[in-house]
């Protein structure tokens, strides 16, 4: 099972969107979906599902938060017209952030903004090996633009088996760019690639909740571990979310609730919605107290 899951938060769509996205990659599927009553946003649907062998989450949970770039997801094609099939339907009522074409980086490339707000890095691979298909790339812009690094070795720091893999840096001259920041670098935790990127360009967005990354935890020892390692902004915590010092939010949760979201009765998913909205950080035992009843 996946340890680390990207989080998408949609206002009404994240059903509608898993079915979109499912239908562009192959090895794709939607999951389980469930209903959370009585939030703060209302009754709020759950999505589990698969995108090329890659699990994700979404949710919607009204107008709160809006995707941008700075998580966008790498897609690793085998050739261009691999790059062009994907481009076609995801650019679809999108934007182009960066046009389809021929990069000094990549025989075929685009950067893509989809019709919901979520961003896409779509690249020919170029008989490059293939290790995971969708990657998560994290830009630190604005009051994080050059600490990519430092990120990169806080989290291969925090999760285990985790390693840094390729990386170049910006050169001399490439102003506004310091020279030796991260301009691409690759890093694995757990498993699972990610990768990182500087850019002190004047951009007029951040890091926020419309993207969060899940760690999922076996027992109440790793819930306790993660949060205290990766919370640092004390006015974020809520629900199991948090923010790290870079700005990234991140949310903390027992792999147990998938259990209790995907089977739970109406009234067991209620009771847990009600115990949970009340948490912080979360207190596994209380919510299966509250899942059975007791």
């Amino acid at each position: 099972m996946q340890k680390i899951l990207p989080h998408l938060w949609f206002d009404k769509e994240a059903g509608e969107a898993a079915r979109f996205y499912t239908s562009v990659f192959p090895d794709s599927a939607v999951g389980y979906v469930s209903m959370i009553p009585s939030t703060p946003s209302g009754d709020t649907e759950i999505v589990a599902f698969r995108l090329a062998g890659c699990e994700f989450m979404a949710i919607s949970a009204g107008p709160v938060f809006k995707f941008n770039p700075s998580i966008s997801f790498l897609v690793a094609c085998r050739d261009g017209a691999e790059v062009e099939a994907l481009w076609k339907p995801l650019f679809e009522g999108g934007t182009a952030l960066m046009e389809l074409g021929t990069y000094p980086f990549s025989e075929k490339f685009g950067w893509v903004q989809d019709r919901y707000g979520l961003s896409w890095q779509i690249t020919a691979m170029g008989g490059r090996p293939i290790e995971q298909k969708i990657t998560p790339k994290l830009m630190y812009v604005g009051r994080s633009a050059g600490r990519a690094e430092e990120a990169v070795r806080f989290y291969t720091s925090v999760f285990k088996n985790a390693s840094v893999g390729d990386t170049t840096r910006h050169g001399k001259g490439q102003d506004p760019e310091r020279e030796g920041t991260l301009a691409h670098a690759l890093f694995s935790l757990e498993g699972q690639q990610f990768a990182a990127m500087d850019s002190a360009y004047p951009h007029e967005f951040f890091f926020n909740e419309a993207v969060s990354l899940m760690v999922r935890c076996e027992d109440q020892k790793e819930i306790d571990y993660y949060w205290g390692k990766l919370s640092s902004v004390p006015e974020a915590e809520q629900c199991g979310w948090l923010k790290d010092q870079f700005g990234v939010s991140w949310q903390v949760a027992p792999k147990a609730m998938d259990r209790m979201l995907q089977h739970g009765t109406p009234e067991q998913i209620r009771r847990v919605t009600e115990a949970f909205l009340s948490m912080k950080k979360f207190d596994l035992a209380a919510l299966e107290r509250a899942f059975r009843g007791s």
